[in-house]
């Protein structure tokens, strides 16, 4: 997390200056943390550029899938985004928590028919569809609505981004979208649809990417998709969505550009691209999600067994684990980690942070520099706040940890800690 490494006299790390050991104490661990003005001034380095700067004007939409709970879209409406949903639930998490239909997107490459009738009849303002066949669905769909939603494609640009291949979307070889190459997306987009509103087009090349060349790149392409479609049909499809995908730091190995340097960099790619084929400023779509709350969480734990086995490893067992953070088992995602009564403190200890999941891969940090620990201390995991809490699970019938939100020396409560009754309640 940047600066996340803050402290109070005591010497105590805090999280929107929060003493963390006092949320800890207060709420439990396992324990969320996220820090809402953090979240806010990253909203804000991309809606600053976009909203002031970019003459075709456009939407910031927060990738929900990220961290989806009832609060982040409060906040994310709050500040003036709309929200990227893929799924019903996440469809129905942001209409309860009062986001306008016309700000949310919905994205998927299988949505259901009651998802997609879901999103109609609640009056979302944009669906991306990802291929043909689902063209065709929505198509049939429109005819039955008065105000059908826009409807924009997405489209493999055949970027491959570097970075790990679970987390790559823009390649040929991809389950998401329609082929560039081929000539799909351009036949798709210059057809004569009876009923759809086809906005534009859709890209996401992938995830934690550090370099501005990707969705630049990116850009052009769909600019000039925007010429070719223009081409043959006449007509300039009015909205491009470059999707999202900006790094954060997790580790000293992770060094990502400002958000803001990186928001203009892609909007001058947009618009040097439009000067460039002759097509008029698009409306312009982008879906961060990871970089606006991901080092703005961190995770603490209560440490339990500590097991030294001579000559081999140093094992630190915690009260969490791959329920909580299934991102190393998944694809070996690297973090930090601070003992938060002393963040500062000299780092003298190699040992593996693990779970307490029944496998042996429950793994949350290996080999990581630690002052010494013992059972009953405090530690907390940094830039936790993506991709975590979204993807715990009950595994081992372990209950997901509480939430909560600190600003300015309090935290307030998002999402309560499961209880032993939460996991049994839709048993039979």
């Amino acid at each position: 997390m940047t600066d996340i490494l803050k402290t109070n006299k005591q010497g105590v790390l805090t999280v929107g200056d929060a003493d963390v050991s006092a949320l800890a104490k207060e709420f439990g661990t396992p324990l969320f943390i996220m820090d809402e003005e953090h979240i806010v001034q990253n909203m804000r380095a991309y809606t600053k550029p976009m909203y002031e700067e970019y003459k075709g004007g456009g939407l910031v939409c927060y990738a929900s899938k990220a961290f989806c709970i009832k609060e982040i879209c409060r906040i994310a409406h709050r500040e003036g985004l709309g929200l990227d949903v893929v799924s019903g639930g996440e469809l129905y998490t942001a209409l309860s928590a009062g986001m306008p239909a016309d700000k949310i997107c919905f994205h998927g490459n299988n949505k259901s028919a009651e998802e997609l009738a879901m999103a109609f009849e609640n009056g979302v303002g944009r669906i991306v569809a990802d291929s043909e066949e689902e063209l065709f669905i929505l198509d049939a769909m429109a005819a039955e609505y008065k105000n059908p939603p826009k409807v924009l494609l997405r489209v493999k640009p055949g970027i491959e981004a570097h970075t790990h291949e679970f987390i790559q979307t823009g390649q040929e070889d991809s389950k998401f979208g329609v082929s560039l190459a081929s000539g799909d997306a351009v036949r798709l987009l210059s057809r004569n649809w009876e009923h759809l509103a086809l906005a534009g087009v859709h890209c996401h090349i992938g995830s934690q990417i550090f370099e501005d060349v990707p969705f630049i790149t990116a850009a052009e392409l769909m600019v000039k998709l925007l010429d070719d479609v223009h081409k043959i049909c006449g007509r300039y499809l009015p909205e491009i969505n470059l999707g999202g995908g900006f790094g954060i730091r997790y580790t000293e190995a992770d060094q990502p550009r400002p958000l803001q340097e990186a928001m203009r960099a892609t909007i001058s790619g947009v618009e040097k691209a439009c000067e460039k084929y002759g097509v008029p400023y698009p409306f312009l779509m982008v879906e961060p999600g990871r970089s606006i709350v991901g080092d703005a969480g961190i995770t603490v734990y209560t440490i339990g067994t500590v097991k030294k086995i001579p000559g081999i490893r140093t094992y630190v067992a915690v009260d969490g684990g791959m329920a909580d953070n299934p991102r190393y088992i998944m694809y070996q995602a690297a973090y930090d980690a601070v003992l938060p009564l002393q963040p500062h403190a000299a780092r003298t200890e190699k040992v593996t942070i693990c779970g307490k999941c029944c496998e042996s891969g429950d793994i949350l940090i290996r080999d990581i520099l630690l002052p010494e620990v013992r059972r009953g201390d405090l530690l907390a995991v940094l830039s936790t706040g993506a991709y975590n809490y979204s993807m715990s699970s009950n595994y081992n019938r372990l209950a997901r940890p509480a939430v909560v939100m600190a600003s300015k020396g309090k935290a307030r409560l998002c999402v309560r800690r499961e209880s032993y009754e939460d996991l049994i309640k839709n048993d039979l």
